[in-house]
């Protein structure tokens, strides 16, 4: 493949060892070549300014700017930009913001190094590359009930162990709000008491101890 046609790949993640071994995988491949390494989402953003990468590979969990911000951001000013999210985590709630903010393909760190070769020409042909188990979590994530901003604030502090006493004050309002909060947090995540609905969150991305 000339030199024109070849797929120009972006990496992002924090983890030098992870990229090193992305890279080398790719650089393998006489199709591909990694133009640009990022160790943050600002740095991943400062780069496809500065690059324009036909496919960028990029990590959820960063210091400083995080994954989803930075393909919000990146996805905002270019609307082209073909993103896959590489990640080792699969909670529900990962898949959903990743592939809302502009993700078209999301594939976990475990995946053979076929698959993630595959992934890169299916979105840079411009098709979206979702592992069929990835797709069945999405699925059940668009089934489950939305959690308010509210309620989302009041289960991150209930996962620091906070009692309702602490979240009222913490959140400037009264102990009875915070205990319907609470019951609705527990309904809708389909949890019995406040632990289980913090491991299912934790489980399914929502929130991270």
């Amino acid at each position: 493949m000339s030199q024109s046609m070849t797929i120009r790949v972006l990496i992002a993640d924090d983890h030098s060892i992870v990229r090193q071994g992305l890279a080398t995988i790719i650089n393998r491949d006489p199709e591909m070549t990694v133009i640009a390494q990022a160790e943050d989402g600002q740095q991943a953003i400062a780069l496809f300014r500065e690059h324009q990468p036909d496919v960028t590979l990029m990590d959820l969990r960063m210091p400083q700017v995080g994954g989803v911000e930075a393909i919000s951001a990146i996805c905002a000013e270019f609307k082209p930009a073909r993103i896959i999210v590489l990640t080792t985590y699969d909670g529900d709630e990962d898949i959903y913001r990743g592939l809302q903010a502009g993700a078209q393909g999301y594939l976990l760190k475990d995946a053979k190094l076929n698959e993630l070769l595959n992934a890169i020409r299916t979105v840079h042909r411009g098709q979206q590359y979702i592992p069929a188990e990835v797709g069945a979590k999405l699925v059940q994530r668009m089934s489950n009930p939305e959690l308010s901003t509210r309620e989302l604030e009041a289960l991150r502090l209930m996962a620091q162990g906070m009692n309702n006493q602490n979240i009222a004050i913490a959140m400037s309002i009264g102990e009875s709000t915070v205990k319907s909060h609470v019951n609705r947090i527990l309904s809708k995540l389909g949890a019995s008491d406040r632990t289980q609905a913090v491991i299912v969150a934790v489980k399914r991305g929502i929130v991270s101890l």
